[in-house]
């Protein structure tokens, strides 16, 4: 759920209405960003980029801006309370217990007035809400509790992937209004007529939430491939067997209705952002991570404190088509040897002496014989959990992340595939003896990207509250 996300490493300063002082700080350029925001350094480099002058990896000083427009605009009035807002937004949604007006004026140091009316702008948005007054020992009125608003504002999440489709929106407090998941075998099949069928599924799970009173703000895609900058065209996914579709004009030829914004990001990015709100809130604290989920392929993505790391392009993570023996078969991409040809799904079950349309909980059943298909089975999963651990290493090494949780079809198959992951870690990451490894189960369920969507389609909330706040 989004309670608990709060950007703790982004520097905000709470700026009161009545003092002079600086703004919110900016985003330190070439930071970890929380997945889909960008930072100032990367907005100039796209611009730059656009206007054919340069490619280079940093920002080129403009002394004169073009169309009379500031590169960073000085501090103005509105500015310090869209700020504030945020600060206080933040504040509210990463708070473990609920905060109070004078909570949130100690915690922030802006004045009890400048709090009240500012909250007072939250709640006529429908982003936060009151509870009942808590009578304590000291003096004054009772302190009223903050939360994340009820059946307000939706996000929407939508998930395409090989042999299903699925569609979830979530309000502010991470709950569930509306639901459905479709079965069906995509591979190979038509994009526009895939899409166009998701969009009408997105517009049936949207009408549902409309109806609990919720206004859905924004709807975002998941898709297991290679997605293009501009949040709107997928480039490759291997697995579906498309190339080159532009996702949001099919998708809405099948919801031509469609409220708000629409983007779309890989599957597996959303997927491990929703893994990373369900251990926060489990653990209390911010997860550090490596996700990895099976479907038909296999996806990834590296969480640091909570933030999902998608790369300059937003293709980090796909390890599915890391080399673990380059003389090895051939992979879906062209390629020779991939993880995803010895731990895929398909190959799994395949070598397992499983059906293709198996599922993960038919292979743990079969591992627990003692037969000769059980030993079939147990060792096409030692041989899949030793291809993974040759894989992850190498990502260990790189990113210095110790902790593993597996999702999708792999997380049934956590238990099996521990101790072959585990063994492959400790012979193969460098500084193995000084540190611990984890690997560990997500219960996140059913399409976590399309929660993972929603989410992210709800961070549009909680970065710029002032544009939900109705005019005076």
């Amino acid at each position: 759920m989004i309670q608990g996300t709060a950007t703790s490493d982004e520097p905000h300063t709470a700026v009161r209405d009545d003092t002079a002082a600086r703004p919110a700080a900016a985003p330190v350029p070439g930071e970890l960003a929380r997945l889909g925001r960008r930072s100032f350094s990367r907005g100039l480099v796209a611009e730059t980029q656009e206007s054919g002058k340069n490619d280079f990896a940093r920002p080129q000083r403009r002394d004169r801006p073009r169309n009379g427009e500031a590169l960073r605009p000085g501090a103005r009035q509105e500015t310090l309370r869209e700020a504030n807002l945020l600060v206080l937004t933040e504040e509210i949604f990463a708070a473990a217990e609920p905060l109070s007006r004078a909570d949130l004026s100690i915690r922030t140091g802006m004045t009890r007035s400048t709090v009240s009316r500012l909250v007072d702008e939250l709640l006529a948005a429908g982003i936060v809400r009151e509870g009942s007054p808590v009578v304590g020992g000291a003096r004054g009125r009772p302190a009223v509790p903050l939360t994340p608003a009820r059946k307000t504002l939706a996000g929407l999440g939508v998930e395409v992937n090989v042999n299903f489709m699925a569609a979830r929106a979530l309000d502010l407090t991470g709950a569930v209004l509306s639901e459905e998941i479709i079965e069906g075998d995509y591979r190979d099949s038509d994009p526009a007529q895939v899409l166009g069928s998701a969009g009408a599924l997105a517009g049936r799970v949207a009408a549902a939430a409309q109806q609990t009173g919720a206004r859905v703000v924004g709807t975002v895609a998941a898709i297991p491939g290679l997605v293009a900058g501009d949040e709107r065209s997928l480039l490759y996914a291997p697995n579906l067997g498309w190339k080159s579709v532009d996702v949001i004009d099919a998708f809405g030829a099948g919801w031509p209705e469609r409220p708000g914004f629409a983007l779309v990001v890989n599957e597996a990015k959303l997927a491990a952002l929703a893994v990373a709100e369900e251990l926060t809130a489990e653990d209390l604290t911010e997860q550090t991570f490596i996700y990895l989920s099976a479907q038909a392929g296999i996806g990834s993505a590296v969480v640091v404190d909570g933030l999902v790391d998608p790369g300059p392009h937003g293709w980090a993570g796909e390890i599915g088509h890391l080399t673990v023996e380059p003389s090895g078969p051939q992979c879906s991409c062209g390629s020779t040897g991939c993880l995803e040809v010895y731990a895929g799904k398909h190959s799994l079950l395949q070598a397992a002496g499983l059906s293709p349309t198996g599922t993960a909980e038919d292979l743990v059943s079969l591992t627990e014989g003692d037969d000769d298909a059980a030993a079939q089975a147990r060792a096409a999963v030692a041989q899949a959990g030793e291809a993974l651990g040759v894989a992850l290493s190498g990502a260990v090494n790189l990113v210095d992340v110790h902790d593993v949780v597996l999702g999708g079809e792999f997380a049934p198959l956590t238990d099996l595939l521990r101790s072959c992951i585990e063994a492959q870690l400790r012979q193969r990451v460098l500084a193995a003896e000084f540190c611990e490894f984890r690997v560990r189960e997500s219960r996140s369920g059913l399409s976590p990207a399309a929660s993972g969507g929603a989410l992210r389609a709800l961070r549009a909330v909680i970065e710029a509250p002032q544009d939900w706040v109705p005019a005076a």
